[in-house]
């Protein structure tokens, strides 16, 4: 299958409208979930593409060792601590604590996620979900501390990435690298099983620099209380509960958010945005600029080199 060019994809029409003038309504979704072939040998058993194709995601656990996610762990309280980091654009705060909330662009901050965003238990399989050479449209560490951390309310990524960051179709994926327990009461990952077959048209107008509230917290993209309700009517809400070292693999149209952290206990992830080569982003399909580089690869788009070296064996 011929891939299309940047140029091609510019000149398609929109066909996934939000915001503006639009009303708050679902639309079938016209691009597929699986674009392998069934005839391709699947990195993972075929059950489980067979589930993320129904419920639009999927959890797999003991992914990484113990040994493996030591690693990452001692990475991420190094990053959460260090100045330089903490001075970047890409270091974004809870509101009112102040205390570290994501960190993005993390492939490039650190060379331990930048090996880690090669490794083809995550790179590889996301290379056969999508059919193509696969480059980040976005990293970032998600720190969610203990008592202060603040919810990320219900979304769908690609409704963002469409609108804000002009990603032309639903070719992209994410993966949740969990690195810390995920208990049902430290604000865990929720997802609403089968919404990634629905378009979520979300109503208002994009406001100026709207990236700069949102990453803290986001009220412009969300869907209307009628559509939540009847998708969760339709499909419910499951919660994405697990030791660290699982990964959860979500398609980019999935409704998910998570309720904020009262506890003691931390939940953290490293976060991957997988996107096909052939579906890199355009201009923005509102009246606005692109955001930053950092929050979506635009200018830089390396395909990833899956690293089949140096893995535990």
């Amino acid at each position: 299958m011929k891939s299309a060019t940047v140029s091609e994809m510019k000149m398609q029409q929109d066909r996934y409208p939000s915001r503006g003038a639009l009303k708050a309504q679902l639309v079938k979704r016209i691009d597929p979930v699986i674009y392998a072939a069934e005839t391709t040998t699947a990195p993972i058993d075929r059950k489980l593409v067979d589930e993320y194709q129904e419920n639009g995601f999927l959890v797999l656990e003991d992914v990484f060792s113990e040994a493996e996610v030591s690693g990452f762990q001692q990475e991420l309280n190094l990053l959460r601590h260090d100045e330089q980091v903490a001075g970047l654009d890409e270091t974004i705060t809870e509101p009112g604590s102040g205390e570290v909330r994501s960190i993005f662009k993390i492939h490039e901050i650190s060379a331990v996620f930048r090996k880690l965003a090669k490794d083809p238990r995550l790179a590889g399989l996301a290379q056969y979900l999508l059919n193509d050479q696969v480059y980040i449209h976005q990293s970032r560490l998600n720190y969610k501390p203990g008592f202060r951390g603040k919810e990320f309310y219900w979304h769908s990524d690609f409704e963002t990435w469409h609108v804000e960051d002009g990603m032309p179709a639903m070719r992209a994926l994410s993966m949740s690298i969990t690195l810390t327990e995920n208990h049902d009461t430290n604000g865990p990952l929720m997802l609403i099983p089968g919404s990634h077959r629905r378009y979520v048209v979300c109503e208002g107008e994009t406001p100026d620099n709207h990236f700069k509230s949102s990453l803290r917290k986001q009220e412009y993209g969300v869907p209307s209380d009628r559509c939540l309700s009847q998708l969760v009517d339709e499909g419910g809400i499951v919660t994405a509960t697990g030791k660290p070292g699982s990964v959860i693999v979500f398609d980019c149209n999935t409704m998910h958010g998570s309720n904020g952290n009262i506890t003691p206990l931390p939940r953290s992830n490293a976060f991957f945005v997988y996107n096909a080569i052939s579906n890199q982003v355009v201009e923005p399909f509102c009246d606005q600029p692109p955001r930053p580089e950092y929050i979506c690869s635009r200018e830089t788009i390396d395909p990833v080199i899956v690293d089949t070296e140096g893995r535990e064996g």
